[in-house]
């Protein structure tokens, strides 16, 4: 970094990062008249520009070396099982892939956009009602601090900027056939029909539905149809092109932050964009209870000092979690005490699946998308009955085929040789015979488990990298078995020529990518002693500074974050814009 921080004009507010729930809140607040400045670390990229037809689906590229991930050379993680190792650095990702650029983690995803559960939001207080004593005492679940009423809204109002795919099952109380029946009363349906599913979710579908299941097609924000959403932007049906999940979308058809969002929010006066600028710290003034801006090194590594009324951190999980730690907000969490609201809750996701093999089906795997699939909701969450099981949770069982690359798709049974003849034999024959069935399952928070600042190892700036304590909690290892025991039922059922089972077991591995969902560490509630915000995403320790993202997650149900990562930054909009400027300065919820 070259000399001292340079200070920049004044502006109503300032937002860090622009993936989907910076781009929300700050499209939102410049409606709303306010001049607004978003800072990016990675780069600005558009569709047009850097997505061309003829190159974006380019595996060695996106896939291979992950060029709209962060680079670790930029900023990477430390990663420990428990509090008696020493955390290591991870110097490539693997378990999970951080967004870098405009549009975040956001614009690589698979777009599959699920909302929670009325009952996920009151985790803690519900589980405890219905099961007492036999909820895990090592699990550290929290209720969220808010209730279905006001998330349906906000869940509402993304579903129309994402321009999300699917079948309502459940409109003001009516169980719709079809849809998903274990979905919370939703208002209306979804903006746009769901997607055409290709051969194996339809195969899927029918036995799941002979065995007494009622599949549903997953919720989609890779479209089915053309579609302009409520900013004005217009987006195009997918063309099942393969190439989604780590890939930019050509065709306008993957809903993201750069697709939905930007492209109106940037020809608005009272915007201004600032990229490759890397926050480095959250001011607050003498009494730590109001922010005062944000300093940040730009390309050049020039310090800047950002002053702004309102300061709102809408970065990644993990960086949103650092920046607090880094300025002092919050108390740093302690596992040996479980107090502290700074690095709390930290859960992640816990992934299992069967894969099948065939003689007699032939998939053409190479054609899908990210979010293409059917799905079955009777293994997730608390739609059974737990009692005696000796755990709660689930996941959401479903089949979708994102598509089948060159390189990273060699389904082959277990026994083949790694190489040579019989391996090249063994990949020709299944590469087309092969499917799986996948259940993405709940993580829950225990005492353990939390994000802190690494005492070792510093990034390239001179800061101290976040380090990541985390193992599966015993209660979602002995989930992992129940699911995948069902999920293993319906593939059996389809009478494969053999099946493969995987279960999650042992302990997180930090090398083979699980997902992205990260959640967790400085979660909202309604206790000032175990959240870091409150149900607007506000801080409670410093209110003009709002932190959004899936760090307020306390725990993690058995879904994508996405769809309820955009619907807290709506809520947290709307709370700005009609609530806070009202009163600045001061909290909106009384502790």
């Amino acid at each position: 970094m070259t000399g001292p921080a340079k200070r920049l004009p004044h502006t109503d507010a300032v937002v860090i990062g622009l993936g989907w729930a910076g781009s929300i809140i700050a499209k939102e607040m410049v409606d709303a008249g306010l001049e607004v400045v978003g800072l990016e670390r990675g780069a600005w990229i558009e569709t047009g520009v850097d997505f061309n037809i003829n190159t974006a689906p380019d595996e060695l590229r996106y896939a291979r070396r992950q060029e709209l991930m962060l680079q670790t050379v930029q900023n990477t993680v430390t990663a420990r099982n428990n509090s008696a190792q020493e955390a290591l650095p991870m110097r490539k990702w693997g378990s999970f892939h951080p967004g870098n650029g405009t549009g975040g983690a956001g614009l690589h995803w698979a777009g599959i956009t699920w909302r929670f559960q009325p009952e996920e939001f009151r985790l803690a207080s519900y589980l405890s009602e219905k099961y007492g004593d036999e909820v895990d005492p090592n699990l550290t679940l929290q209720d969220w601090g808010t209730d279905w009423s006001e998330m349906e809204p906000a869940y509402d109002y993304f579903e129309r900027i994402a321009g999300v795919s699917g079948k309502a099952g459940n409109i003001n109380g009516a169980i719709l056939a079809g849809g998903n029946p274990f979905e919370g009363a939703r208002t209306r349906d979804y903006p746009t029909g769901p997607t055409i599913p290709t051969y194996a979710p339809k195969l899927f579908a029918q036995v799941a539905e002979d065995l007494g299941y009622k599949p549903f097609h997953t919720p989609s924000s890779i479209l089915s149809e053309a579609y302009t959403n409520i900013y004005g932007m217009q987006m195009g049906p997918c063309t099942y092109c393969g190439f989604c999940t780590n890939y930019g979308c050509a065709n306008l058809s993957k809903a993201s932050a750069i697709t939905c969002v930007l492209p109106a929010l940037v020809r608005q006066q009272g915007f201004t964009a600032r990229t490759r600028s890397e926050v480095l710290k959250i001011e607050t003034d003498s009494t730590g209870t109001k922010a005062t801006g944000v300093t940040f090194v730009d390309s050049d590594g020039q310090e800047w000092f950002q002053p702004a009324d309102i300061v709102v951190s809408a970065a990644f999980t993990f960086e949103n979690v650092r920046l607090m730690l880094l300025s002092g907000i919050g108390t740093p969490y302690d596992p040996a005490t479980g107090k502290g609201q700074t690095g709390r809750n930290y859960c992640y996701q816990t992934a299992n699946n069967v894969r099948l093999f065939f003689d007699d089906k032939e998939f053409n795997s190479f054609i899908g998308g990210g979010a293409i699939g059917m799905a079955i909701d009777e293994t997730n969450n608390d739609n059974f009955d737990h009692s005696g099981l000796g755990f709660v949770g689930g996941g959401s069982t479903r089949v979708g085929p994102i598509g089948a690359p060159p390189i990273g798709s060699r389904p082959v049974p277990e026994g083949t040789p790694k190489w040579g003849s019989k391996w090249k034999r063994a990949t020709t024959e299944n590469y087309n015979r092969s499917m799986s069935i996948g259940c993405e399952s709940s993580s829950y928070a225990q005492r353990g488990n939390y994000l802190s600042l690494d005492p070792n190892y510093k990034d390239r700036l001179g800061r101290p990298l976040l380090r990541v304590t985390f193992d599966f909690p015993e209660n979602d290892l002995k989930m992992s078995q129940y699911v995948t025991d069902r999920i293993e039922e319906i593939g059996r059922a389809m009478n494969p020529r053999s099946i493969e089972r995987n279960a999650m077991t042992g302990h997180w591995n930090t090398v083979p990518y699980q997902s992205s969902h990260v959640v967790g560490g400085f979660v909202m509630g309604a206790d000032p002693e175990t959240s870091g915000t409150n149900k607007y995403l506000q801080s409670w320790q410093v209110p003009n500074l709002f932190v959004v993202g899936a760090n307020a997650f306390p725990q993690n149900p058995g879904y994508n974050p996405t769809g309820t990562v955009g619907a807290l930054a709506v809520k947290a909009a709307w709370a700005i814009t009609r609530d806070y400027l009202k009163a600045p300065h001061q909290p909106l919820v009384q502790a």
